[in-house]
């Protein structure tokens, strides 16, 4: 039961998160009660919603995506975030626990990356919406990092082991904090980098922060699989909608949403990815 109880929470989380990402207007802080405050209501007649138009996930596929009262089509990204959300309160403790965390550090861990996706996620609408990284956001993803190698440092035997699997072992220093200090230093360097060739035109300032604030959060190597990855998904996408005629080649696209959803991958994914990546190497 444990597994529904966290996603049942975590979809009911996501509807607040959808609250914060679609009102927040970038002249406040994110959990400004001023922006985020008042009663939920319809977008399009702004009439106030009852209990049971709130339901997570349920209430928009009953009422097919529609207002119930002005029948005005619905965002699907109300449901699609609150599933989001519950997913990351099932999948990360069980991905945490399959890389070696036990014993009073699992909850812990879990908690600190549960916290950081959740924040990782709102930055990534919040990108789409109005093309900006708010600074609160990056700073909360570097706290829960530090907080991370804290907890490593503090039980290094009770939560171990890279999400590249032996492709990150192979790699790594061996400390949690002098591998956090290192990623942190060379993601920020390598970010400033772009931004100083591209003039601020491909690669913002938001970037740049959320980039160290990554290397805090996963340390080396795993922060050159997620900015690796990022970079080619970013590119796969601008050539797919170039193709497409929906972007131009001087278009840009926000990258924080591919640097959230590289993190989600390597996360999950990067151990098997980096097995297969081994043997198709002959390793």
């Amino acid at each position: 039961m444990i597994p529904v109880i966290l996603f049942v929470f975590g979809i009911v989380i996501g509807s607040f998160l959808n609250v914060v990402s679609l009102r927040y207007d970038g002249d406040h802080f994110v959990l400004d009660p001023r922006v985020i405050g008042g009663r939920s209501h319809c977008p399009s007649c702004r009439r106030t919603l009852r209990w049971f138009e709130l339901v997570p996930v349920a209430s928009f596929f009953i009422q097919r995506g529609r207002c119930r009262t002005c029948k005005a089509r619905l965002s699907f990204q109300y449901p699609l975030v609150e599933l989001i959300s519950g997913l990351i309160f099932v999948l990360v403790p069980w991905r945490l626990a399959a890389i070696g965390a036990f014993g009073w550090v699992l909850p812990v861990l879990s908690a600190l990356w549960i916290f950081a996706f959740l924040a990782l996620l709102v930055m990534a609408i919040i990108d789409v919406r109005l093309g900006i990284i708010p600074d609160e956001l990056s700073i909360a993803i570097g706290v829960a990092g530090a907080a991370i190698g804290i907890l490593l440092a503090l039980a290094p035997a009770a939560a171990s082991g890279s999400f590249l699997g032996p492709l990150g072992d192979a790699f790594s220093v061996g400390n949690a904090w002098a591998g956090r200090v290192i990623a942190a230093a060379g993601a920020f360097l390598f970010f400033e980098f772009l931004v100083l060739v591209t003039r601020e035109k491909g690669i913002g300032m938001g970037d740049v922060k959320l980039a160290l604030a990554l290397g805090i959060l996963f340390g080396w190597p795993d922060v050159a699989g997620v900015i690796g990855f990022a970079f080619v998904c970013g590119a796969l996408i601008g050539v797919f909608l170039i193709a497409g005629k929906r972007k131009t080649m001087g278009g840009t696209l926000p990258f924080g949403p591919f640097l959230a959803a590289s993190a989600a991958f390597i996360f999950l994914f990067g151990a098997p990815v980096a097995r297969w990546y081994l043997g198709l190497m002959g390793f």
